[in-house]
């Protein structure tokens, strides 16, 4: 059960993502923080299930985006 809540809320997230990034490109930073999120939420996933080709592409996402915050905020 709480490895389907977490993938489910992992695709929450990058729904959300894809929609900010279409219809609302001024808000960029909330684009990564929802990819951020949703990467995470998958990288726990991918952990658990032991899916390693997922958990490389996760980790290279959650990557990519800390270093996008960290531009934008930092």
């Amino acid at each position: 059960m709480f490895n389907a809540v977490v993938q489910w809320a992992g695709t929450a997230c990058f729904m959300c993502m894809y929609t900010i990034m279409s219809f609302f490109p001024q808000y960029n930073s909330y684009s990564v923080l929802a990819g951020f999120c949703g990467g995470l939420l998958y990288m726990i996933w991918s952990l658990r299930v032991r899916n390693w080709p997922q958990t490389l592409t996760n980790t290279v996402s959650i990557t990519i985006c800390a270093v996008g915050l960290y531009k934008y905020f930092g």
